[in-house]
């Protein structure tokens, strides 16, 4: 297991990109405005998009996606089941290093139960 400190992690990936808010600001309201309108209820619900997205986090080995997917999980009362399910398919469709983001997820959710 690594030694990531997921809710860090997202807190120091916010800090960082403060600078990038300021110098590219059309780029990242346009990036925040797409992720407004890709998550936003619709048919699907909000916390089945953001299970799409750990999924997808999972698969393309993101920690910081990991990080702040499981964070907004945990904001939608997800359960450990959903989770798990979730998990089940980025491993079916990413294989062997699918399982070890999987790992890092379940990692990510364990810590921000914590918090």
């Amino acid at each position: 297991m690594s030694a990531t400190n997921y809710p860090e992690l997202t807190q120091q990936i916010n800090r960082q990109l403060s600078s990038l808010r300021q110098s590219q600001k059309p780029t990242m309201q346009g990036f925040s405005a797409m992720a407004q309108g890709a998550m936003t209820a619709g048919v699907l619900s909000e916390k089945h998009k953001e299970l799409m997205a750990l999924a997808i986090g999972v698969s393309q080995r993101c920690a910081g996606c990991i990080g702040f997917h499981i964070k907004a999980l945990k904001r939608l009362e997800a359960t450990r089941a959903e989770l798990d399910e979730t998990l089940a398919v980025a491993v079916y469709m990413g294989g062997g290093p699918s399982l070890m983001y999987a790992a890092e997820a379940l990692q990510a959710w364990d810590q921000f139960e914590a918090c």
